[in-house]
Parts: C-alpha cells; structure tokens; sequence
C-alpha cells in the first residue's frame, strides 16, 4: 500500500520554487543539504514506479537549487533502506514494458550518480534489489550496523535491472560481483564494508549525523572543485586510464582558471581559511 505523506521542502532560494507535491519521497532542505527520504514504510520502501517519479523530481530539484551543496538520501523508518522492487507492480510487467521500467530507473540512477554534488546514501536497514542499486549510484554509502544488501533479483527469474551488473563489480570487482548476483545471497554490513560495498559503518543513531558531517567537509572545499573531480571520476571509469588522463587535465584547467583557484592558492600562502564562491 502506497504511503501518502506530503511533502516539505524549506527554500533557501531568493527566488523561490514551488514546493514538490510527492507522496512517496519526503523531501527537505535543511542550509545547503537536502535530505531525500523513501517513505513507503509498509512496504519497506518498495520503489515502484511513481516512487521512481518522485525521485526523480526531488533530484531535479536538487541539481538546479544552487543553494543545495550536497544530499543524503535514506528510508523511511528503521528496516529498511529500500527493500527493492515493488513485486506487486512488477508481477504484472511484460517484456517490454520491463524493458521501459528498466531503462527509466538508469536514468533516474543516472541523475543520482553525476548531480554534480555529492549524494550520501544512509542506509538504515534492507538495501536489496534496486535499493543495493540505488545505494551504488551514490558518491559515498554510510551503512548502518544492522544493514543488509544484496542482488536476489535471479530468485524471481530476473537480473538487476537498474545498473547493478554494471556498478556493482565497478566497485567490488566482479568475481565478488557475481556471486552476489548469481547467488542471489544478502550480505551483512560488515562484509559489506569488507569487499568495498560500503564507506563506513555506524550505529544507526550515527547515521544521519554522520552524513552530515561528511558532507560539511565537503561543502567547505571549492564548489567548481568538487563537481570537476565527481566528473571526472564518474567519466573516467568508462574510459580507457589514458583518456581519464586527458580528462583530469582537460577539468585540471578549467578549474585552475577559476576565482575559487585563486582564493585558495592565496588562503594557503597567507595561512588563512578560503573563502570560496563558486566561480
């Protein structure tokens, strides 16, 4: 059953935009971080696909708002991060309109991957199926202790459809990769962390301020910065390592002709903290 709780988003905008109206992503903006948050808790944060709608509206959002430095993204309550698919919904999907829901949530994952701003997953709970998909599509995964992840798509007759036979043995290697996939096994947190899963592992009261604070350390640093180098690693990894060369250097300039370069040479010459801008 699907959750209707509405929507908050707090503008810090001069101009302001329009509230989201979303009924299964709770949507807040907090200084520069916006917090985006599954909430179809009765069904451990199943994604169906209004669910993806909606998450693709909330990271819109948070692209364009130029007051956004970073996001955190979790679930709802303390089970589940996202628990996968809708089986309900996907029970009744045929060939092609699989095909068109597959293709729909990459691009959503996609948006996620290369915002242009970091995206912390906080993940609190079960992060199965597309919600392990949806976890690997951000720059930093905080696991809480009680967390489990996993690939069960091939126990419904399926393999993941949203970029998890593509991101998941970027990141692990794919002789790990696969016997995730293959076997359809859930791992812990901590073997989650062994194999490169996950970031860090805190106690779940952590987990938000934990994020938190990452993304602080982040934001303190050179906006243009911080956008060239998730580019770069983002695109850099579907290249050969000599065109990732190029594009470093490509990005390396761009950035070295930026005001921000300037304050943060002279800040470091004149033993003082930056004072970025963003240009």
């Amino acid at each position: 059953m699907v959750s209707q709780a509405a929507s908050s988003v707090t503008v810090s905008n001069p101009l302001p935009r329009a509230a989201l109206a979303l009924a299964n992503v709770q949507y807040e903006k907090k200084a520069s971080i916006a917090y985006v948050t599954v909430n179809r808790p009765k069904v451990l944060n199943a994604l169906n696909t209004p669910t993806w709608t909606d998450l693709k509206a909330a990271f819109e959002d948070a692209k364009a708002d130029t007051s956004i430095h970073g996001v955190i993204l979790t679930g709802a309550g303390n089970k589940a991060f996202i628990a996968g698919a809708d089986i309900s919904e996907l029970a009744h999907v045929g060939a092609f309109d699989a095909e068109e829901s597959s293709r729909f949530g990459q691009g959503v994952l996609d948006l996620i991957e290369n915002l242009g701003k970091p995206v912390i997953a906080a993940i609190n709970g079960f992060a199965l199926g597309g919600g392990c998909e949806t976890a690997m599509a951000c720059t930093i995964r905080i696991a809480a202790e009680h967390a489990r992840f996993g690939q069960p798509e091939v126990k419904l007759g399926l393999l993941p459809g949203g970029g998890g036979t593509q991101r998941l043995p970027r990141l692990v290697g794919k002789g790990r990769a696969l016997q995730l996939i293959l076997t359809g096994e859930t791992i812990t947190a901590q073997e989650a962390y062994r194999i490169g899963l996950v970031n860090e592992i805190v106690p779940a009261a952590n987990l938000i301020a934990r994020a938190e604070t990452i993304l602080t350390q982040i934001s303190a640093n050179a906006p243009i910065a911080v956008k060239f180098s998730l580019q770069a690693a983002n695109k850099g990894m579907d290249t050969s390592q000599a065109e990732g060369f190029a594009l470093e250097a490509s990005y390396f300039g761009i950035c070295a002709a930026t005001e921000d370069k300037k304050e943060g040479t002279s800040a470091f010459l004149e033993k003082r903290a930056p004072r970025f801008q963003g240009q």
